[in-house]
């Protein structure tokens, strides 16, 4: 019966998508940066899942629920940490742009020119922000506009840089709307974009011991059970045999992953 049930598991990773959902899906879904699933996350995904199943199967629900927990941890733990160098990616990015904007400006091109050059020195979603810019300067609206328009095309690219690339906006409203120099606000607005990097990255230096401490205690039930195992007290067989030592092995890891994710919480809110 277990034999059947692996069989059954790793047919359904190995089987290939219905015409209809091939047809469903975009051509380039694999390969657009920002938006789906990559092919790659969905075998991983598809993987593990049939893996935790097996287990599941084969050593009992304890198991089965202890390592999908774990599983689930490691993936948020490494999704959120995707999205910090995302949007650090961004950020840089965006001060980049800035700086090409403000020196265009102070050599009196338009800003639908200072936006265009700004484009071609980045990519992803900032250039996005300053096609759009150009474009709605170039028809003589507000740039500000086509600056928070253009990120929101980008999906979760944009959604990285969101809350500066409004900062930035907001500056070009003030410079249109009173008649300041446009200059010296984005200026402004890159020196403060700029500062707030570089206390996020002492901070980030500053946790980082905070950070390992947590892994290492979160490891430590490991070691013990290896060296109860080592010493011959079979801490494996009470907790891979069911009963009492699958709730135990279930709880365990909970708090285990609990501790990991709430001191990134924590952790997470002083450099937020």
């Amino acid at each position: 019966m277990s034999a059947a049930l692996v069989a059954v598991g790793l047919a359904l990773l190995v089987a290939p998508a219905s015409a209809t959902r091939k047809r469903l899906q975009p051509s380039d879904s694999g390969l657009r940066l920002g938006t789906g699933w990559r092919a790659p996350a969905r075998v991983g995904v598809r993987a593990v899942s049939v893996a935790v199943a097996v287990l599941a199967v084969l050593a009992g629900p304890g198991v089965g629920i202890a390592g999908a927990v774990t599983v689930g941890t490691v993936a948020y733990r490494l999704r959120r940490r995707g999205r910090a160098r995302r949007r650090d990616r961004e950020q840089r990015a965006l001060l980049a742009g800035l700086e090409v904007v403000v020196a265009e400006l102070r050599v009196g091109a338009h800003p639908a020119v200072a936006c265009t050059a700004a484009a071609e020195e980045v990519k992803d979603a900032v250039a996005e922000s300053f096609r759009g810019a150009a474009a709605t300067a170039g028809l003589g609206g507000s740039a500000a506009e086509g600056l928070v328009a253009g990120a929101g095309r980008r999906g979760r690219d944009g959604d990285a840089i969101a809350r500066d690339v409004h900062r930035v906006a907001a500056a070009w409203r003030i410079a249109e709307r009173h008649g300041i120099a446009l200059a010296d606000l984005l200026d402004a607005a890159r020196s403060d974009l700029l500062a707030r990097l570089r206390f996020r990255s002492r901070v980030e230096s500053g946790m980082a011991g905070a950070r390992a401490t947590a892994a290492v205690l979160a490891g430590l039930p490991l070691l013990g059970v290896a060296l109860g195992q080592m010493m011959g007290a079979a801490p494996l067989r009470v907790l891979l045999g069911g009963g009492i030592g699958g709730v135990l092995l279930v709880v365990g890891t909970g708090l285990a992953c609990a501790g990991l994710l709430w001191t990134d919480h924590i952790t997470q809110r002083v450099t937020a």
